[in-house]
């Protein structure tokens, strides 16, 4: 017995795996054959309204055909349920003047009678669809019944024979010519022995076959109607999208730098209208890009051609600033003084001008990298040990947190010593005494520096503008380093030219952090950085996404 109930279960189990397993299958392959679908109904506005076009007027024409083929059925039933009554009673009539003379149901002539009333009354074969009467006497039990049929119910029988009313039934059979349905209606016949039922069954065939036409029609009618709506939706819908795509293409080839891109424009009405506001807005943007264009290479030409034009007498008063200050000893403290600051705003002027002809190469386009496999360790401890003498200065601990093994990458580093430099001395700059982290990691595709300091901290939408020419995050703060505001943008640049990202990260109160990010091998495409940019130690609901769309700037090749 348990055995029994054992092997039941585990049918029962088997068979629910099954079914699983089958709903399992079919779900799947449903999603496959409705995905395509799903993809046109997304991105194709013609689709979707002759789609709904087609679903909504296939709604409607079906239910108006619904109500028609109903309303039609009933009228033509309820004319032949009339047209049958106006007959019933009047063969009611007939049958009572032709057994009034009667008083005696055993009469043999009464059985006589309603089979001769029967046959006069009856219309037409039954085999081909003829009216027939049938007569019966429930009240007399001597009397036959009279061409009683299978299609007079016996509750219709009881109805007319026991409550004495007149009732109607629609029934089906068939009498060798198929099933066909009839109208039996039934009414007493009072006499003189008594009374009898009379019974009068109307084939439906020509009401039938007239109910099945009109359904044909009006549903034919209706997918006419339905295809007609679709085709014409079809149409007018691709006469209002054409223009719409046509201006959508001709966009993206104007975001592409194709700036003499222009519509059609036919007739006068909205569309033409659309096309000419666009075109007259395209025209408008090329005149301002292009003036923006001839601006930027004026600026960039003016300052290039300072930079060089100033290369000439700064060398010159270098040379005497720097015997000034060789001399100083000799001179009143006040004025060797004076010596000191000349020779370092002169220092500080030449970096300004270096800088200033790195940008100026960037912005020609004529910057280039010399990659070569590189260690970044001894980079990165390059770095901090040419800023020991700063962060001493300002009273930074500088911390590293570095693999074992070598870092190899294939970079320009000269380039990475002054990302790292950069961003080094920030940090020592705005750290507020406090240590900075610096981190190297490395995986497969990516290498990652990290600089964390715990100063001040940038405010919201601030990371944004730590890379700007020239921005300062206070303009009251004094330089310790004699930078020259160009620093993050030159980093910024190079870190571009490596097809890498240069992120910024920051909070109010809790320091910032920079990553740089370069491909291992020179050209590859960056999907991900083996380092954190929001640090582990950021209190939450503080730190800010590293994605451009929040308050963290990305920059990738």
């Amino acid at each position: 017995m348990a055995s029994d109930v054992r092997s039941v279960a585990a049918l029962g189990a088997r068979a629910l795996a099954a079914a699983h397993d089958l709903w399992r299958r079919a779900a799947r392959r449903g999603a496959v054959v409705a995905a395509p679908l799903h993809n046109t109904w997304r991105r194709s506005l013609h689709f979707r309204v002759v789609a709904i076009t087609l679903v909504a007027s296939s709604l409607l024409v079906g239910a108006f055909a619904y109500l028609v083929a109903t309303q039609s059925t009933k009228i033509l039933l309820d004319r032949t349920q009339s047209a049958a009554r106006t007959q019933l009673e009047a063969d009611a009539e007939y049958a009572g003047e032709q057994l009034s003379i009667f008083n005696n149901a055993y009469d043999p002539k009464v059985q006589t009678t309603l089979f001769q009333i029967a046959t006069n009354l009856s219309r037409g074969d039954p085999e081909q669809g003829g009216a027939i009467v049938a007569l019966t006497a429930r009240e007399q039990p001597n009397l036959k019944p009279v061409q009683v049929t299978p299609v007079i119910s016996a509750e219709l029988q009881r109805g007319v024979a026991v409550d004495g009313r007149v009732k109607y039934q629609i029934r089906t059979h068939d009498f060798g010519a198929g099933p066909t349905k009839y109208l039996v209606s039934g009414t007493p016949v009072p006499t003189g022995f008594g009374q009898v039922e009379l019974y009068y069954m109307v084939p439906l065939s020509t009401e039938n076959q007239t109910a099945v036409q009109i359904r044909t029609m009006v549903l034919l009618t209706g997918v006419a109607l339905v295809i007609l709506l679709g085709v014409l939706s079809a149409l007018v819908t691709r006469l209002v999208v054409r223009p719409v795509r046509v201006a959508a293409r001709t966009a993206q080839r104007l975001s592409a730098g194709l700036l003499d891109q222009r519509m059609a424009v036919h007739g006068e009405d909205d569309l033409a209208l659309l096309a000419a506001s666009f075109n007259q807005m395209a025209t408008n943007l090329q005149r301002q890009i292009v003036r923006l264009e001839e601006m930027s290479r004026l600026q960039r030409r003016f300052t290039s051609d300072v930079s060089h034009e100033l290369r000439t007498p700064l060398t010159t008063v270098r040379m005497a600033a720097d015997l000034i200050f060789t001399e100083r000893d000799e001179f009143d403290p006040a004025v060797a003084r004076a010596a000191e600051l000349l020779q370092a705003e002169l220092d500080r002027f030449e970096s300004l001008l270096t800088d200033l002809l790195e940008i100026s190469r960037f912005d020609a386009g004529f910057a280039m990298l010399d990659a070569e496999p590189t260690d970044l360790v001894p980079v990165v401890r390059r770095v901090v040990d040419r800023l020991e003498s700063l962060s001493e200065r300002c009273g930074v601990r500088v911390e590293l947190t570095m693999p074992e093994t070598p870092v190899i990458a294939e970079v320009d580093p000269r380039r990475v010593e002054r990302i790292l430099r950069n961003l080094v001395g920030n940090a020592v700059e705005h750290g507020e005494g406090r240590p900075v982290s610096i981190a190297l990691g490395v995986d497969e595709s990516a290498v990652a520096v990290t600089v964390r300091d715990h100063g001040i901290g940038l405010r919201p939408s601030e990371e944004k503008l730590v890379f700007n020419r020239f921005w300062r995050a206070d303009p009251s703060r004094a330089r310790q380093t004699g930078g020259t505001g160009l620093g993050l943008s030159i980093s910024l640049e190079d870190a571009r030219l490596h097809g890498g990202w240069l992120e910024a990260w920051g909070a109010p109160g809790q320091g910032a952090q920079f990553r740089l990010t370069l491909p291992v091998r020179a050209g590859d495409r960056l999907t991900s950085s083996p380092l954190r940019l929001v640090p582990p130690d950021a209190v939450p609901g503080h730190a800010v996404d590293a994605r451009p769309t929040n308050s963290t700037l990305e920059v990738t090749a």
